[in-house]
């Protein structure tokens, strides 16, 4: 009688055990599909690149005469924003807008590059884009080179770049486009952003991409 009451314990116990995991993993599982869910219902911020398109791979130096290499970013996003340093107004703009999307990413920040590439190699020297950028954010790279090296970039790209005479040699100014493209982990253009573009919005959209892997 007692091993019969020990063994009907014992299969009581198992049985509530049982019934606990089975518990655990059903909570889990609705976690799960509920996630995928969110996920899935995510709206993009900026314009989609539907399907997404290898971005074009290129190789130039930053301020600090380091070769920067598209290829070489895989595993982060980048930011990619053409511009000039003489530029009045949507590049000083578009450069704040980085700074305050870095700061609103917090530690994630560190899986993103931040990425100006001049539409004006004549005078963007890399110590002048040192200092410029610095201004804004130490962390944003600065890429130049000669008209030869950018212009192939600034094709694969669409950038659009018209240089207006000025009053002297060199008070001109450049028409440029003054898109910001977003690049995944994987190599991909994901995203475009258009001039004026929220700081909030980037942000909410590399979390996004960042969490997605």
């Amino acid at each position: 009688m007692f091993h019969v009451l020990r063994f009907a314990f014992k299969e009581a116990s198992l049985s509530k055990r049982t019934l606990a995991i089975g518990s655990i993993v059903a909570t889990i599982a609705i976690a799960i599909v509920a996630a995928e869910t969110f996920l899935s219902a995510y709206k993009f911020r900026g314009s989609v690149i539907d399907p997404p398109a290898p971005a074009a791979n290129f190789s130039l130096k930053d301020q600090n005469g380091q070769t920067f290499q598209m290829s070489d970013q895989r595993g982060k996003l980048v930011l990619l924003f053409f511009g000039y340093t003489s530029c009045p107004d949507v590049c000083p703009t578009t450069l704040a807008q980085f700074k305050q999307t870095r700061a609103r990413l917090g530690a994630l920040a560190d899986g993103v590059r931040f990425v100006f590439v001049t539409v004006d190699p004549q005078r963007d020297t890399p110590d002048k884009m040192g200092k410029y950028l610095n201004v804004f954010d130490p962390a944003i790279v600065g890429l130049g080179g000669s008209e030869a090296n950018l212009e192939p970039v600034w094709k694969a790209y669409g950038v659009y770049r018209q240089v207006q005479p000025g009053s002297s040699a060199d008070a001109y100014t450049v028409d440029h486009s003054a898109w910001v493209y977003l690049i995944d982990a994987q190599g991909n253009l994901r995203l475009t952003y258009a001039f004026g573009v929220q700081a909030d919005d980037m942000a909410q959209d590399i979390r996004y991409l960042l969490r997605k892997g």
